[in-house]
């Protein structure tokens, strides 16, 4: 365990004093069933690399658009400003360059053609989305950072402006309103800070609307989901996880699979879906198309018509239609 936990405060009904949890949720699996998992997992082959065309964002849009750069990194563009979500532009997932999960599809954005970054929004700090490497690059940007408690522990060597928050907290950031909101998950660097470090969800809202953003969670009996409409109302879009879900009865508690994504984005009375999390680095067994292809058939199970909740790939630019 580290000398000292990342943050200190008052008790909760999510903090215990050194490590924060989901209420009512489940722990991440130990690693006896990590070993299980490796033993008995049932790994697809992914290709080596999948070809990507960059796009070059324009510098600014005033209404509402969504550009995947890979994985859970997207560009999100309103109201005049530009928000990265968990940016990742380094090669692996992983504490060393040199072994872990390699990119397999490059970044649907250059980092030379990203135009000035105002805010990065950092759900949590598993390497797939914390990535300091890629934060200490956007230093020259100088964005706001916002992220969940204690996660500012890690963030002090970038440079960067850190602001943190915990569930239920809202910052203010130009016309925008970036409120942080519970979701089923945990957080570790290593093996002995396993959840110091708080996760979460967020709600920005803005003139264009407001847009549900989840970096990672677990379904969780619909939790992260259905007081939404009774706490912020009409949502435009959510951008939700639909992929690294096998084997589901490893990854269930963390990870929801393209049904229960499905699911969620119902629950939560968002008007148009983004799906992402695939297809860029493979952190579990099922195959780089399994997601989008799962979501097909769950949209046809669920009467919900394609043109409102994709599975973006790297590259791929949605303007979100209005409410």
């Amino acid at each position: 365990m580290p000398r000292t936990p990342y943050y200190r405060g008052p008790v909760s009904d999510h903090f215990d004093g050194t490590r924060f949890f989901n209420p009512g949720g489940e722990a991440p699996r130990g690693l006896r069933d990590v070993w299980r998992w490796q033993r008995e997992g049932q790994r697809m082959r992914w290709p080596a690399k999948v070809a990507v065309s960059p796009v070059v964002p324009p510098p600014q849009v005033a209404d509402l658009s969504v550009t995947m750069v890979g994985h859970a990194t997207m560009l999100i563009q309103t109201a005049g400003l530009n928000l990265l979500t968990d940016p990742v532009w380094s090669e692996r997932a992983s504490p060393s360059r040199l072994a872990g999960p390699r990119r397999v599809a490059e970044p649907g954005i250059r980092f030379e053609d990203l135009p000035k970054i105002d805010a990065v929004l950092l759900s949590h700090n598993h390497y797939d989305h914390l990535d300091l490497a890629t934060l200490k690059r956007l230093k020259s940007h100088d964005p706001l950072l916002i992220t969940p408690l204690g996660n500012d522990a890690l963030l002090k060597g970038t440079g960067l402006r850190v602001e943190t928050a915990d569930w239920g907290e809202s910052r203010q950031f130009g016309p925008l309103t970036l409120h942080l909101e519970p979701c089923h998950h945990w957080s570790a660097r290593g093996i002995r800070d396993r959840s110091m470090a708080l996760w979460a969800a967020f709600v920005i809202e803005g003139p264009a609307g407001k847009i549900l953003h989840i970096g990672d969670t677990g379904f969780d009996q619909g939790r992260p989901y259905r007081d939404l409409p009774a706490r912020h109302g009409a949502l435009r879009l959510a951008i939700l996880p639909i992929g690294a879900y096998e084997p589901r009865w490893f990854m269930s508690p963390q990870h929801q699979d393209p049904d229960e994504a499905l699911q969620g984005f119902r629950l939560s009375g968002a008007a148009y879906g983004i799906g992402h999390h695939w297809g860029t680095f493979q952190l579990t067994d099922e195959g780089r198309e399994a997601p989008p292809e799962a979501l097909a058939r769950a949209l046809h199970t669920h009467a919900i018509p394609a043109e409102r909740f994709r599975a973006l790939a790297p590259a791929d630019s949605w303007a979100i239609p209005p409410l």
